[in-house]
């Protein structure tokens, strides 16, 4: 059976993994009132089952078992090396439930043929899903119904916002941008604050300037209609101190260099999954 009787707006899910990121999820359906008999994980680490026990108040197995055979949604979230062996073991107890990877580089076809389930929805989403501010791509196989796409919203809610993708192989771009992005940023903030204690700040002082900054203008630009060129423009005065910062990075050719990170990123997100995530 696949539904729960507390509420027929929660049904069964069972993680394959407990680690960060399910534990995000688990985290924020908790607190969106989700049940926690709703809620099997496996995770054979003992330290981090306790946590979950402790923590989450949900059943977490050790070992697969027919338990997971509830779960109206599978969610896979093992490291890439491990998927084919966790696969092994739970394929007996899966296969009618909907499957959900936010595992990086497993192809959906390759989850097809280790679970024997056509329904398939891939994620790629991003760390700061941790704190409720995540950005996640979504791509889902044909057989995956629209219902059954509403159920993977609900799931992952409370991580963030979503974007679908009708191409999987767009996953890879979507790494490339959202799913190492938060990298990115933080490697920006890292050079503000290097420049900011090189003028005479504090670490602390600039670190909450760089930070302050990163936020504020993301805020902005995720509220404002206009473009983020049109939005730099307003603050470019020709001949003034952001002109001088913006004039001194072309020099340097940072854009384009970003750029080419991007391409970089997504050329290796391609390459992960040709290794790990075929069928």
């Amino acid at each position: 059976m696949n539904t729960i009787t507390s509420s027929s707006s929660f049904f069964r899910v069972a993680f394959i993994g407990g680690g960060n990121m399910a534990s995000a999820i688990i985290g924020g359906l908790r607190q969106a009132g989700w049940p926690a008999e709703a809620i099997t994980v496996l995770e054979p680490w003992a330290e981090q089952a306790q946590r979950l026990r402790e923590a989450q108040g949900v059943c977490v197995l050790e070992t697969a078992d027919a338990r997971l055979a509830d779960a109206a949604v599978v969610v896979w979230a093992v490291k890439p090396q491990m998927f084919a062996q966790a696969a092994a073991a739970c394929a007996p107890f899966i296969g009618q439930a909907l499957q959900l990877s936010v595992m990086a580089g497993i192809r959906s076809d390759a989850i097809v043929n280790a679970t024997g389930a056509a329904r398939v929805v891939r994620t790629m989403p991003n760390t700061p899903a941790l704190v409720g501010q995540g950005m996640t791509g979504l791509c889902a196989t044909a057989a995956v119904s629209a219902a059954e796409r509403a159920q993977v919203e609900q799931l992952l809610a409370p991580t963030g916002a979503l974007l679908w993708v009708e191409a999987e192989a767009q996953l890879d771009a979507v790494t490339a941008l959202s799913g190492s992005g938060p990298a990115y940023v933080f490697f920006f903030i890292e050079a503000m604050m290097q420049a900011g204690t090189e003028l005479g700040l504090s670490a602390e002082q600039a670190r909450r300037l760089a930070v302050g900054t990163f936020s504020g203008a993301a805020a902005l630009a995720g509220a404002s209609s206009e473009a983020p060129e049109v939005l730099r423009q307003r603050v470019t005065s020709k001949g003034g101190t952001t002109y001088a910062a913006i004039t001194s990075m072309e020099a340097a050719g940072v854009k384009p260099a970003f750029v080419e990170a991007m391409h970089a990123a997504a050329q290796r997100a391609q390459a992960l999954g040709d290794e790990f995530g075929r069928a």
